[in-house]
Order: C-alpha cells, then sequence, then structure tokens
C-alpha cells in the first residue's frame, strides 16, 4: 500500500455526500481489499474514528479486510437452507476448493464464505457465485458449479434459468428506495433512476432481475454509449468505484436492500454485473 495513493483517493471525495464508502470503494478497487494501514490513514484524513471506519467496513460484504480470489462464493446458512443440507453444502465446497469458510484457496482462485438469509427460502438451498445464483443446491452439485466457475460461467438468461433472482434497491448515497412497484419490467418492479448522455437527461427503468437485461427510457440511447447515472431523489451521481471488468466503462452502485451492493456497467449493451452479498439478514 502507498499513502500517498490512499491520501489521492480521500482528496478525490473530499465534501462528497455518502464520501466515506466511495472512499472505501475506491481502496477496494486498488487494492482488492481494505489494507488496516489504509483504514488508518482514512480515519486521520477525514476527522473519523478508527472505529466507526471499521464499522462501515466490515458491515458491508463487499467490502474486505483480507485479499480476496477471483471467484467470490457464498453459501447462503439462513435457517431454511441450513435445514435443507447447507452445512452439507458449505463443507463439501470446501472439500473441493480445499479451504475453508472465510479463506481464499492457495492458489488466489476461489474465497469461499457463508452468509445469512437472503429472502428466498423457498428456493434454498441457495449458492451465489461471482453474482450468478444457483437455486437448490445439493452437493452433488458442487463440483459441477466449481467446474463451471473455472471454465466460465454461462450468462442468465430471463426466463428457465434457476439463478435468476429478483432485487430490490436503494441509493448508494441517501438510502431512498429507486422501486417502482406500479410499474413493471418482467413482470417485477422496475428500478428507476435518472440518466444523461450527450446533451440528453430524462429517466431509465430497468429489470430488478438479476440477470436481465431489460429496459426502458425517455430516450433512444446507441448500443455502446457510456451513461451517467443519477438518484432520481437527492440527485448524486451513483458511479462506484470500480471499471466493467468487461469494457472498461464506469460500474453503476446501488445497495441491496437487506445488505449488499450490485453493480451494473453504465454502457449501453454491455452486460457486466456484479453482486456481492451482506452478511446481514433475518
Amino acid at each position: 500500500m502507498k499513502v500517498d495513493e490512499v491520501l489521492s483517493i480521500v482528496e478525490k471525495h473530499e465534501g462528497d455526500r455518502g464520501g466515506l464508502i466511495s472512499v472505501l470503494e475506491d481502496i477496494q478497487a486498488k487494492y482488492s481489499y481494505l489494507p488496516t494501514e489504509a483504514l488508518k490513514v482514512v480515519a486521520e484524513e477525514t476527522g473519523r474514528s478508527l472505529v466507526d471506519v471499521y464499522g462501515v467496513a466490515t458491515f458491508y460484504k463487499s467490502f474486505s479486510l483480507k485479499p480476496r480470489g477471483k471467484h467470490l462464493c457464498s453459501v447462503c446458512v439462513g435457517t431454511a437452507c441450513h435445514v435443507r443440507g447447507a452445512p452439507v453444502i458449505t463443507g463439501e465446497f470446501a472439500r473441493q476448493l480445499e479451504t475453508t469458510p472465510g479463506e481464499t484457496t492457495s492458489d488466489k482462485e476461489f474465497t469461499l464464505e457463508t452468509v445469512n438469509c437472503l429472502g428466498a427460502c423457498a428456493l434454498g438451498p441457495i449458492v451465489v457465485v461471482d453474482g450468478h445464483y444457483f437455486s437448490k443446491v445439493d452437493s452433488a452439485r458442487v463440483k459441477q458449479i466449481v467446474k463451471k466457475t473455472r471454465a466460465g460461467l454461462d450468462k442468465v438468461e430471463v426466463k428457465g434459468d434457476r439463478r435468476i433472482f429478483p432485487v430490490a434497491v436503494n441509493c448508494s448515497r441517501c438510502n431512498h428506495s429507486l422501486m417502482e412497484p406500479d410499474h413493471l419490467i418482467d413482470d417485477c418492479p422496475s428500478i428507476r433512476v435518472t440518466v444523461s448522455f450527450g446533451r440528453k437527461h430524462g429517466w431509465l427503468r430497468m429489470s430488478s432481475l438479476y440477470g436481465s437485461y431489460s429496459l426502458e427510457s425517455k430516450y433512444e440511447i446507441p448500443k455502446d454509449t457510456v451513461l451517467d447515472f443519477f438518484c432520481p431523489h437527492c440527485h448524486a451521481d451513483l458511479k462506484g468505484a470500480s471499471n466493467c471488468p468487461d469494457c472498461g466503462a464506469p460500474m453503476v452502485s446501488m445497495i441491496v436492500r437487506g445488505g449488499g451492493i450490485v453493480q451494473v456497467c453504465a454502457r449501453r449493451g454491455c452486460k457486466g454485473h456484479r453482486l456481492d452479498l451482506d452478511g446481514g439478514g433475518f
């Protein structure tokens, strides 16, 4: 870790609403985790206590205090999943990956973790790998999931794919709901944001089904256009700290209700997305 790099990140977000989260996102994007020394620098430069900084860093599961692997594998161990065999599934992942929950494989390919209830008990046991949902998983499927992840996960289709999953999101700055229950896309409440490109500025609605790319917008958006996303309530820029791993455009960050952060690529037509789940829940 280089102190001057962290200082530059803090300075970049000075005065931003919700700046601490943005600072930590940038640091994690830079180092793949949050080094202890970096958190100390953030506390000193922002005037916050180290306890407060650690509180934010540990509240969101998207943040990590130690380096993570290339692939993040999360096994739900909430009550419903637990009684349906989640401990056995967790053990099988640990055996296949030769690691334990909360740890990263020696080749730095996989980080295995457990999370609490995701609110989809009827689909349990649930496993999420790199944002791809696998429902009703049994121990026999674990090897297949690991193999498919190493080879590259297939894209998620809206229809007929059990990995599809609805999410409800809030603004990452003011925490106001972005959901429109009266306007459906893919038969689910849509997500409404404000976007701008060129000299145009207007609304955009997205499907709340994670993995669906259905959307509606006030203006026709040419393919490959990189959009600026804003909260329709507080008007804050929703741009996250990281760039799309597929095309390099900025990622748009929104908070998932119940814990976690969902990120989608700001480029029209790109299918880059990521979902980091929080450990909290029912």
